[in-house]
């Protein structure tokens, strides 16, 4: 069943793109969090939409909220990417699916790409705002302008 608005984030853990284990307790109903599903690392939407949470990532700092980045590219793969486009943001590998399928994201062109899907939840960790679109560079503009009015 997937995540609707209103909906609590489901808890998840992961690895991040340096090794390290990512609770996702240890930020979800803390601060508001984005966490965007994407297909793939080094493709050319997933770079500019990388790119454009990166650019803007002291804005959604400075609303108090994070950014969180996940598809099922391995944690070298995840380190590789973060490293060349200097990402701030945490990418989590999520190589069996579980998180994507905790969220109930659906892929797109007959099952063949991962979905691209952006959650906005609260500071406690309800979900404000799911945004599904293959254009990768709307999410950031969708996501910060949410954050923007959860703490307004």
């Amino acid at each position: 069943m997937a995540l609707q608005i209103g909906d609590r984030i489901p808890e998840f853990s992961a690895k991040n793109q340096n090794g390290n284990s990512f609770e996702s307790a240890s930020i979800i109903g803390k601060k508001p969090v984005v966490i965007y599903f994407y297909p793939k690392d080094n493709t050319p939407g997933c770079t500019t939409q990388a790119c454009g949470f990166r650019d803007q990532y002291e804005d959604f700092k400075d609303l108090g909220a994070e950014v969180i980045g996940i598809s099922s590219d391995s944690i070298a793969s995840h380190e590789k990417f973060a490293q060349q486009y200097k990402l701030p943001f945490i990418l989590l590998a999520d190589s069996d699916k579980k998180i994507r399928n905790l969220f109930g994201v659906k892929s797109n062109l007959f099952g063949l790409i991962p979905g691209r899907v952006t959650y906005v939840a609260d500071q406690n960790g309800i979900v404000r705002l799911i945004f599904d679109s293959m254009m990768a560079t709307n999410h950031i503009p969708k996501a910060l302008e949410a954050v923007q009015k959860m703490i307004s």
